[in-house]
C-alpha cells in the first residue's frame, strides 16, 4: 500500500508538472494577467440607441473568453432623445422618465450581463449633455470611478487625492491603463493636463512599466477621424495635441509601448494617427484604434481611409486586446452578429427589432478627415 500510494504520488507531480509546461508553452490565458502568461480585455465605446441589445453580447463572449476586464469608451446613453431599445421596453415613457432612469437602465442591461468581470468607464460627450452633468455621472458612477484598484492606485500616487474623478489608472501585470475624460469641449482643462503629466512621468521612472495603453471617449486630434473628434473644439484640439506629443516623446525617450484608444465615431478603424502629414514624420505615429461599435447608430466610413489596414462601418463588437508577457498588445475586432445576442435578450424584444438592430441603425454622417500636406498643422 505504502509503495502504490508513493507512486501515485509521483504520477500526480509528474502530470501537474507537465500540465504546467503546456500551459507556459502555449500561453494559455488564466485571466489573472499573471507575468509569463498571454491574457486579455475587451474595449469598446458607444453603446446607445440599441446597446441593451448588443452590450450584452459582448458581455456573454467576455464571460465564455475569460476576459480580464472591459473597458467602455463612453456615450452610455444618447439623453437627448430616447434610445431605440428604451422605447421597446417603456413604450409609454415620457422624456423625463427616459432622463431620470436612462442611467439606471445602462447599469441594468448593459454593465449587470459582465457579471464579476471588473468593467472600467470613460465618460463621453452623451454623458454631458443636458440635463445630466459630469458631477451627476460621478455620483451616479461612483462605483465604478472609485473601485478599490483606482482608489488604491490614486492614493498611492497622492494620499491626499481623496475626491473621485473621471480620469484615472491602473496597473496590471506591466501595462498602465491610462483612462482620460475629455467628454466636453473643455477637456483636457488644466488639471487634467496636469495630471496627465505627471501619469506620463510617473510610468517613464517606473521600470516595470513596460506599457501604456490611454483610453478615452474621442480620437486626440488630427486622426482620420479628425472631423468627429478632439478637433471639434479650439480647446480639445490644443490640449489633445498636447498630450499627443507628450506621448510621443514618452515613447521615444523610454523605448516602452504606446496604444491610444478611443470611440466617439460609430465604426471600428485602426491605424488612426497614420495620416499624410504625419507620415512625413513616421516617428510621431502613435498605434491608434476606434471602436464606436458597442450599439450607437452606425456612421459612414471618411473618404480617405488609406492609412488604415482595417475599416469598417454597420458592423457591432469589441477590440480584443491580447498583452503579451513582453508588454506589447495585439489588437483585433471581434465583430458579433445577431446570433451572438444571449437568449434572455432576445425574450426581452421582438426578433424585428433585435433585426433592426443589425440590419438597420445606420446613418448618413460622414466625419471628415484631417488636413493634407502642405496644410499640415
Amino acid at each position: 500500500m505504502r509503495l502504490r500510494s508513493a507512486a501515485n504520488v509521483v504520477i500526480i507531480f509528474l502530470t501537474l508538472v507537465l500540465a504546467t509546461a503546456h500551459g507556459q508553452s502555449s500561453g494559455t490565458n488564466t485571466g489573472n494577467g499573471a507575468s509569463g502568461k498571454v491574457w486579455w480585455f475587451a474595449i469598446s465605446g458607444d453603446s446607445r440607441n440599441c446597446g441593451d441589445v448588443v452590450m450584452p453580447a459582448i458581455a456573454k463572449q467576455a464571460r465564455e473568453d475569460g476576459a480580464s476586464f472591459y473597458w467602455h469608451l463612453g456615450d452610455f446613453r444618447a439623453i437627448y432623445d430616447f434610445d431605440q431599445d428604451f422605447r421597446q421596453t417603456h413604450p409609454k415613457a415620457n422624456i423625463s422618465d427616459y432622463e431620470t432612469s436612462a442611467w439606471l437602465d445602462f447599469i441594468e442591461q448593459q454593465l449587470t450581463p459582465f457579471g464579476d468581470i471588473p468593467v472600467y468607464l470613460a465618460l463621453g460627450n452623451h454623458e454631458t449633455i443636458s440635463p445630466k452633468t459630469r458631477d451627476d455621472a460621478i455620483q451616479q458612477f461612483a462605483d465604478w470611478f472609485g473601485a478599490p484598484e483606482i482608489k488604491n492606485q490614486r492614493l498611492k500616487d497622492d494620499p491626499h487625492a481623496h475626491a473621485l474623478k473621471t480620469y484615472y489608472h491602473w496597473i496590471k501585470a506591466g501595462v498602465d491603463f491610462v483612462s482620460l475624460d475629455n467628454a466636453s469641449d473643455d477637456q483636457f482643462d488644466g488639471s487634467q493636463l496636469t495630471w496627465i503629466a505627471a501619469e506620463i512621468a510617473r510610468a517613464a521612472k517606473d521600470p516595470e512599466i513596460r506599457t501604456l495603453v490611454v483610453g478615452m471617449h474621442k480620437a486626440l486630434p488630427d486622426s482620420i477621424s479628425s472631423g468627429h473628434s478632439m478637433n471639434d473644439s479650439a480647446a480639445g484640439t490644443g490640449s489633445g495635441r498636447s498630450v499627443y506629443n507628450q506621448l510621443v516623446d514618452f515613447r521615444t525617450q523610454t523605448g516602452k509601448n504606446v496604444y491610444v484608444l478611443a470611440s466617439h465615431s460609430h465604426f471600428v478603424m485602426d491605424n488612426v494617427y497614420n495620416t499624410a502629414c504625419r507620415r512625413q514624420h513616421p516617428n510621431t505615429i502613435l498605434p491608434g484604434w476606434i471602436v464606436g461599435t458597442a450599439g450607437a447608430v452606425r456612421y459612414r466610413l471618411p473618404a480617405d481611409v488609406s492609412g488604415a489596414n482595417q475599416a469598417n462601418t454597420d458592423v457591432y463588437g469589441y477590440l480584443r486586446g491580447e498583452v503579451h508577457p513582453d508588454g506589447t498588445v495585439q489588437f483585433r475586432f471581434t465583430q458579433l452578429n445577431e446570433a451572438d445576442v444571449p437568449n434572455e435578450t432576445k425574450q426581452t424584444y421582438t426578433n424585428d427589432f433585435v433585426k433592426s438592430c443589425f440590419a438597420g441603425n445606420s446613418s448618413n454622417y460622414v466625419p471628415a478627415g484631417p488636413p493634407l500636406p502642405p496644410n499640415c498643422p
